[in-house]
């Protein structure tokens, strides 16, 4: 399934059967950071009921963390987390506050609640999927370079930078997958002439058509 990370934070409220939910939804690289993220938002609605939550860190097989913050067991915080790992998030943490309303509103009630709370939330942040990359500089003569560039369209590979000097420099975002078939590719279309070193793997994805890099976790 496809990871996403939040380029901008969102926010969500709801009302069901008078009671208010809030959602805050934000970016975070490290556990630490989410858990501040939590506190503050406690802070902040220091008058609320109860203030549930979710985060993940790295991903699903990175730290996952809920809480139904006094809710019933199951009511709170594996919904929101669910709702979280649907739209493919990481590195992200959800806090809803509630207000009560005087109104109980069940089991069933309070997942409905919280789910499309968290869905309002995360409608209202910007979204981008990320991808593990390698950058990789492709080292040629100038009269490769065309070949070079028309492969990397061709293989919708984005290029960084282009450095020119005595030859020329083709700074590349490589999909993880992508990267040992296109150095072969590279190879045949210079001829073998092609220097290619790789950078450290690191996560990238696009915004508004630009290339974003994402902080690696702590």
């Amino acid at each position: 399934m496809a990871e996403y990370e939040i380029l901008q934070a969102g926010e969500g409220k709801i009302t069901e059967k008078k009671s208010v939910f809030i959602a805050a939804v934000e970016k975070v690289n490290t556990e630490e950071e989410a858990l501040a993220f939590v506190t503050a938002k406690k802070k902040q609605y220091y008058d609320a009921r109860h203030n549930c939550f979710a985060y993940i860190i790295g991903g699903e097989k990175g730290i996952v963390r809920s809480s139904d913050d006094g809710e019933p067991s199951g009511t709170a915080g594996r919904p929101i987390l669910d709702v979280m790992t649907g739209h493919g998030l990481c590195n992200a943490v959800v806090v809803v506050s509630r207000y009560f309303g005087g109104v109980l509103l069940g089991t069933g009630g309070l997942v409905r609640a919280y789910s499309q709370a968290a869905e309002e939330g995360i409608k209202n942040a910007l979204l981008a999927e990320r991808q593990l990359g390698i950058p990789m500089a492709i080292a040629v003569d100038y009269t490769f370079l065309g070949k070079v560039q028309y492969l990397l369209n061709e293989e919708n590979i984005p290029i960084v930078d282009t450095a020119y000097d005595t030859g020329v420099t083709v700074h590349a975002m490589v999909p993880m997958e992508m990267a040992e078939n296109l150095e072969k590719k590279l190879i045949d279309v210079t001829g073998g002439s092609a220097g290619i070193s790789r950078g450290e793997e690191c996560y990238f994805g696009f915004a508004e058509g630009k290339l974003i890099l994402f902080k690696k976790n702590a």
